[in-house]
């Protein structure tokens, strides 16, 4: 019998100058078999930003005809601007055995999770306002009504994290890395993503037979 592997959902969420992006490029690097999810959104592209890499960027008529056609998995607005999961390309995936990891905002994942039946939902926290405060600013993006703002949007979205299956604090980026490859890791050994493989080794005692 030929070993059939499901793939995992990775779903990762976190407040705006947390680090996830930091993490997740990590994660992806090293584990080539981590598919990730391109989102749609109607947000403008930043400077480093591609279309079809980070994000399909799209027209705001555009993302309602989506979500009119039920092709969107999860949808939330966000800062202003809509963003979106394709259902069909993730389906895809995880039935090729593919691990599919989501960078999407807390009213997605809390969507994801009645959508999927299994996943891993993974919330990345600062370790103080304060800190989050100095990051969002030496980013150099953000005007004193837009931090106000997405610190605001911070606290709501923190006191959310009880929903999450894992929680970890992005203090030490490397400590930060190491517990979010080792959820990664437990995740994808679970049975439910090897439904064949104690039975494909047991096959080899026929053969020996």
């Amino acid at each position: 019998m030929p070993e059939m592997r499901l793939g995992l959902l990775l779903v990762i969420s976190a407040p705006s100058g947390t680090g996830k992006s930091t993490l997740i490029r990590r994660l992806c690097a090293e584990f080539p078999r981590l598919a990730f999810s391109i989102s749609y959104t109607t947000r403008a592209p930043r400077a480093e930003e591609v279309n079809g890499r980070e994000y399909y960027f799209i027209s705001e008529q555009e993302f309602t005809g989506l979500r009119e056609q039920n092709i969107l998995a999860e949808w939330a607005e966000v800062h202003g601007h809509h963003y979106g999961t394709p259902r069909p390309a993730v389906l895809d995936m995880l039935a090729q055995g593919r691990d599919v990891l989501f960078d999407i905002d807390i009213q997605g994942a809390r969507q994801l999770q009645k959508v999927f039946a299994h996943g891993a939902f993974v919330f990345l926290l600062p370790p103080s306002k304060h800190a989050l405060e100095q990051r969002l600013q030496r980013r150099g993006t953000e005007d004193r009504e837009t931090l106000a703002r997405r610190l605001g949007n911070a606290r709501k979205e923190i006191e959310q994290a009880v929903f999450f299956d894992f929680q970890i604090v992005n203090d030490d980026l490397e400590q930060a890395y190491h517990e979010l490859r080792a959820v990664y890791l437990a995740e994808s050994l679970r049975s439910r993503c090897n439904p064949t493989l104690a039975e494909t080794i047991l096959a080899t005692w026929d053969e020996d037979g």
